[in-house]
């Protein structure tokens, strides 16, 4: 095994806290699980024996002799700690199990659209205090969301025909509506062809809300949103709503400002 790395070489004082990390480091692949382990080994205070496996041979060979399946694995006070996950768990971090659902995605992407509407904002009118921050945050928002569901229109899809109620009965709205969102948001973004982008926000974010509501509130179903994509684990609620009742608004103020301009 390659020699340890120069923290593990230093003289430590005796009450120094340490652990031993073997991980894979070849000439065509350095594991990253090796390098998150060893940085959050450092980050809680641990000196590092830093041990590399550079040949399959050697990982083979060090898999065996461990009865493991995977490397690293990080050893403290001649305990086997285990793998990265593993190690997370050990200094108490959240360990996302598989099928968890969480609202992180969609609020990061609510998030950057607020970011991107507010430095538009300051670039085009020198302040963040202006009502076309609220507009741009919207618009801004569907495109990113739109986005998200472009990347796999089919897997978007058919996780959408779990609850939406126009896409049950015409199946083809499934692949029509992250065009249908994205193209609104690029239109009220750039304020032109308000004519159209109105409406259609509007339509479906009003179908999506009340597809929305039904599935959740009435039915009391627990399922998946199609929101950001095919593949996440957003839950269908709260989040859900709010981006479709969002669009009813911006449907309605973009529609009502054009007719009465």
């Amino acid at each position: 095994m390659h020699a340890p790395t120069s923290s593990a070489t230093r003289v430590s004082p005796p009450d120094a806290k340490k652990a031993v990390l073997y991980r894979m480091v070849m000439e065509k692949h350095v594991c990253p699980f090796g390098l998150k382990s060893k940085h959050i080994l450092e980050s809680n205070g641990y000196e590092v024996e830093d041990h590399w496996l550079t040949t399959r041979e050697e990982t083979d060979a060090f898999k065996e002799k461990h009865d493991v399946k995977t490397t690293p694995q990080t050893f403290i006070g001649g305990d086997r700690v285990g793998g990265y996950t593993e190690l997370r768990k050990f200094f108490g971090k959240h360990v996302a199990e598989k099928g968890e659902t969480s609202y992180t995605p969609v609020l990061m992407i609510f998030g950057m659209g607020l970011a991107m509407a507010l430095a538009a904002a300051f670039v085009a009118f020198g302040t963040v205090i202006t009502f076309r921050v609220v507009e741009w945050f919207v618009a801004f928002t569907m495109c990113l969301l739109a986005l998200q569901k472009l990347q796999d229109v089919e897997s978007f899809s058919t996780m959408f025909l779990n609850y939406d109620l126009l896409a049950r009965k015409w199946v083809p709205y499934g692949k029509i509506y992250p065009f249908a969102e994205g193209a609104a948001g690029v239109l009220m973004i750039a304020g032109v062809l308000t004519w159209i982008a109105a409406p259609v926000a509007l339509f479906i974010g009003t179908i999506g809300a009340v597809s929305v509501f039904k599935a959740v509130y009435i039915d009391k179903r627990e399922l998946k949103c199609a929101c950001v994509g095919g593949g996440s684990n957003v839950p269908l609620g709260f989040v859900s709503l709010t981006e479709n009742l969002a669009m009813m608004a911006m449907g309605l103020w973009m529609g009502g400002r054009a007719l009465l301009g």
